[in-house]
């Protein structure tokens, strides 16, 4: 039994340290702009002072106290986008994420999926790929925590990231992985 707790631990570890490592080889490239929040600076941002009254600055304290790393990356190199679409390509197969909606409109082919948690609406992470049309940014990413689905639209609205405005909208109503309400 104790071996089998060992195991399970360690395997546990690995998983999770790949998701935390798969994307990060685009950090730091020439052609790619990234933008990455990390727990601590959740944490400092949850500790901001705001207006009590104030519904959505309310809604937007508590949704990133839940958030862990936040992992965006973006592109205009055909060259990265193909990179960057076989890396998500492998991590969600190995990553037992559940497509929870694909949307190809205008030439952009977006694609999100999710981690579920205990509830349909919870996540534990979200991934977001949006192949951009010719001239415009291919978006990368990768979001953890344990949140609900629903407080997307807070986020998106407070934190002006690429690729948020088209999360907000493919999330908007959403129930989870299981579809639309």
């Amino acid at each position: 039994m104790k071996n089998f707790v060992v195991t399970l631990v360690v395997f546990l570890m690995s998983s999770l340290s790949f998701a935390q490592g798969a994307f990060d080889k685009f950090d730091g490239q020439d052609d790619v702009t990234s933008i990455i929040v990390n727990k601590k600076m959740f944490d400092l941002m949850s500790k901001v002072k705001m207006d009590a009254s104030d519904k959505e600055a309310q809604q937007y304290l508590n949704l990133i106290k839940k958030l862990d790393n936040l992992k965006v990356f973006t592109t205009k190199s055909t060259r990265v986008e193909n990179e960057m679409k076989a890396a998500s390509e492998k991590y969600i197969k190995s990553s037992g994420l559940e497509e929870l909606m694909r949307v190809n409109q205008e030439g952009r082919n977006i694609k999100i999926l999710v981690k579920s948690g205990a509830k349909d609406t919870q996540v534990r992470e979200l991934l977001m790929f949006i192949e951009g049309a010719k001239g415009e940014d291919t978006v990368l990413m990768s979001l953890t925590g344990d949140f609900d689905l629903n407080e997307i639209s807070v986020l998106t609205d407070k934190m002006r990231f690429p690729g948020g405005d088209d999360l907000k909208r493919a999330t908007k109503g959403a129930k989870g992985p299981k579809g639309p309400k």
